[in-house]
């Protein structure tokens, strides 16, 4: 490991610096040459200079697969900072991290325990490794319609059961900022002598302020992956793995980056992790300091707006911390669906969500947040309000309509208090991810799916959870979830039929 006081360097980001600064003919991809065959309009957006930094692995930029220079250097740095004992850059996002750390750790055939609501990219991981999923149903909040961590126990239990399994895999935290015990689950794996291998993706900034969960490394991950993007200073699709202990094998770890990541890498993506890096170690206590300040801002000033909820800590199993900086709040009682709320804050009032649901908004808050933003929030929250005692005041004056509007309204509010979380399979997978992926399938209308084994991964994105996967038996419940998604306004992801007129099942 580097000495503490070189967090000030940036080795790969002065490297690209001064091999954009250098003239020469260039006889290499990528083909606009260093910004020379760049069409105007994106010159016009994004300027030249981005275009002269586009450069393909020349011997002073290092290589990502075979790191010695410029790139191992700054990787070095990386660990240092995130408390791991060696990082790897990924210019592919998380889901390569994800998909790596599942074919590092599981052959075909392996036992891989994991939450039901993982993302689809170990899902991805599934397929193409062959390994057996054993699911664990994470723990539900009925009242806020969100799903928790899966608890120490449930994770003991599985182990119990599963002994052989490979791994154990966990999202932490999830995209609504909630921490499971995993200082817990940690111990309890490792029981086994396992790897704890966690999805991190949200939560990359935990190293840095006090006030902030435990980081993964710290509690016990064995490898984690974390979206720099997400949280931090750098460019979308930048992440970063790491990995801590012995239980993982970095010769296969690199031979899995290397079937994921592309050959082609963006050194804009893997310099902005280097960048992001150098800030966060060296300013990170002040930054996050005042990434929660202003959070505490807008969550004190939110839940006092009535009809307006804000989720706190909950003292509920799979419930053990909260990312403060990770902002929900619940909609449902305005009589609104979040997509709803979310769809009138963005192109009425310039107010943008990371992910709406059927009850609530979720908005992140991060270290380029200002001041000026927490005030359109709330401005933003008080027009909801607002909106609902116009509402309220014309329904007064026409009595007919007002009835009619008061009905469909507490019909709305009674639909979406009592909606289902993401419905999860009662049963394994008859089929592994894999098998069903390559299985023959046919289409079938959508009510003729049911109790049918789904050959698709269908997921509402965000946050690119899987309500069915291939393997799985179509339920009732599935389907009735993601058909008032998309009457809300939600997105459906992985189907080949936008609709959900039809699905796509195991040919019998």
């Amino acid at each position: 490991m580097s000495p503490a006081n070189s967090q000030t360097k940036t080795p790969l980001l002065d490297a690209l610096r001064d091999r954009t600064n250098q003239p020469h003919a260039p006889f290499y991809a990528p083909g606009h040459k260093r910004g020379q065959g760049i069409s105007q309009p994106l010159i016009d957006l994004f300027g030249a200079t981005v275009f002269r930094s586009d450069l393909p692995e020349l011997p002073e930029l290092d290589n990502l697969f075979n790191p010695e220079g410029a790139i191992a250097e700054a990787q070095d740095l990386a660990a240092e900072a995130f408390g791991a004992q060696s990082t790897r850059f990924l210019a592919n996002g998380s889901t390569c991290g994800i998909i790596a750390a599942i074919l590092a750790t599981c052959s075909p055939g392996d036992k891989i325990i994991l939450p039901r609501n993982i993302h689809t990219s170990a899902i991805s991981g599934l397929i193409l490794s062959g390994a057996i999923p054993i699911f664990v149903n994470p723990e539900y909040n009925q009242d806020w319609d969100i799903a928790n961590s899966i608890t120490p126990e449930a994770t003991a239990a599985a182990l119990e059961q599963h002994p052989d399994a490979k791994a154990v895999m966990i999202v932490y935290p999830t995209y609504h900022g909630v921490c499971g015990d995993l200082r817990a689950i940690a111990q309890i794996t490792h029981q086994y002598n396992i790897p704890l291998l966690v999805d991190e993706a949200h939560g990359a900034h935990f190293n840095f302020h006090p006030n902030l969960p435990e980081p993964a490394l710290s509690a016990g991950a064995d490898l984690t992956v974390q979206s720099i993007h997400k949280t931090l200073g750098a460019m979308t699709q930048a992440s970063m793995l790491h990995v801590k202990g012995s239980r993982i094998d970095i010769q296969k770890l690199n031979r899995a980056l290397q079937l994921v990541q592309s050959t082609s890498p963006s050194y804009l993506l893997l310099a902005s992790l280097d960048a992001a890096r150098q800030q966060i170690a060296l300013h990170g206590k002040e930054l996050m300091a005042q990434t929660l300040q202003l959070a505490e801002k807008a969550r004190s000033r939110i839940s006092l707006i009535p009809g307006l909820s804000v989720l706190e800590p909950l003292n509920t199993p799979g419930f053990a911390a909260l990312d403060r900086t990770r902002l929900t709040v619940k909609v449902s009682d305005l009589g609104i669906t979040g997509f709803t709320a979310d769809e009138i804050l963005h192109s009425q009032l310039g107010v943008t969500a990371e992910l709406p649901m059927l009850q609530h908004l979720t908005f992140i808050i991060s270290l380029g947040n200002t001041e000026s933003d927490i005030d359109n929030l709330v401005k933003a929250c008080n027009f909801l309000e607002g909106r609902r005692k116009k509402e309220e005041g014309r329904r007064k004056k026409e009595e007919g309509r007002r009835k009619k509007e008061e009905g469909r309204r507490k019909k709305e509010e009674g639909r979406f208090a009592q909606s289902p979380t993401l419905p999860l399979s009662p049963s394994p997978p008859l089929l592994s991810p894999r098998e069903a992926f390559f299985f023959a399938a046919e289409t079938v209308p959508a009510d003729k799916a049911v109790d049918r084994l789904c050959a698709e991964l269908i997921c509402p994105y965000p946050p690119g959870i899987p309500v069915l996967m291939p393997g799985e038996i179509i339920t009732p419940a599935a389907v009735d979830y993601l058909q008032q998604v998309l009457a809300a306004g939600g997105k459906i992801t992985g189907c080949s039929d936008p609709g959900l007129q039809t699905l796509k099942v195991v040919r019998q």
